[in-house]
C-alpha cells in the first residue's frame, strides 16, 4: 500500500458588495500608437482572499477588510486616472494647481486634486486590477500580518460582463 497524499484544504472569502465601485475618466493606448477618446467608467471591484484559517475559523473578518478596499476605492473615484510609466503620455505639474497631460498631439488640463497618476503604462481594466490587488496585498500585510494571504484574486469591471482580473499566489 502507498502512501496516500491528504487532499489540499483551503479558505477564502469573497467581497462582492455594491459599493466596490468607483468612477473615473480615462482613456487607453493602443499599441499601434492610437487612443481612445477621454470617457469614463463606473467601475466594479470585487476580491477574494485566500490565505490560513485562524484559530477563530476566519481567513479576515469581513467588518475589518471591507474598510481597506473601500478606502484605495476612495482614492480613485472621481479623478482623471493617468498611466504614470506610459513611454510617450506626459504629465506635469504647472505650478498654478494644474496638470498639464500630453499624448502626442492631445493636450488637457486638469486640476491637481482631479488627477491621479498611477505607477502603470496603460489605464487599463487589467492594470486597475493589478494595481488595487497589490496595494490590496501591502495593506493586508501592513495592517494585518497575521494573515498568510495564499492566493489573492482582484478583478476590474468596466462595464458588465467585461472584467480585468489580476491574480497573486504564493505557490
Amino acid at each position: 500500500m502507498g502512501y496516500k497524499v491528504p487532499p489540499m484544504e483551503s479558505w477564502s472569502i469573497e467581497l462582492e458588495k455594491e459599493y466596490f465601485k468607483f468612477s473615473a475618466a480615462h482613456f487607453l493606448i493602443f499599441p499601434d500608437g492610437s487612443a481612445e477618446r477621454l470617457h469614463g467608467h463606473n467601475y466594479r471591484v470585487f476580491v477574494e482572499i485566500d490565505a490560513t484559517l485562524s484559530e477563530h475559523g476566519l481567513v479576515i473578518d469581513f467588518k475589518e477588510i471591507k474598510p481597506v478596499v473601500r478606502e484605495l476605492l476612495d482614492s480613485l473615484d472621481e479623478r482623471f486616472l493617468i498611466p504614470g510609466e506610459h513611454p510617450v503620455l506626459t504629465h506635469a505639474d504647472r505650478g498654478d494647481g494644474v496638470v498639464e497631460i500630453r499624448y502626442l498631439d492631445r493636450y488637457y488640463a486638469a486640476p491637481l486634486e482631479d488627477v491621479l497618476v498611477l505607477p502603470m503604462n496603460n489605464t487599463s481594466s487589467e492594470n486597475l486590477a493589478t494595481w488595487i490587488g497589490r496595494e490590496v496585498k501591502r495593506l493586508l500585510e501592513e495592517r494585518f500580518g497575521e494573515v498568510q494571504t495564499r492566493r489573492l484574486r482582484v478583478a476590474v469591471e468596466e462595464t458588465s460582463g467585461q472584467r480585468g482580473v489580476y491574480r497573486f499566489s504564493d505557490a
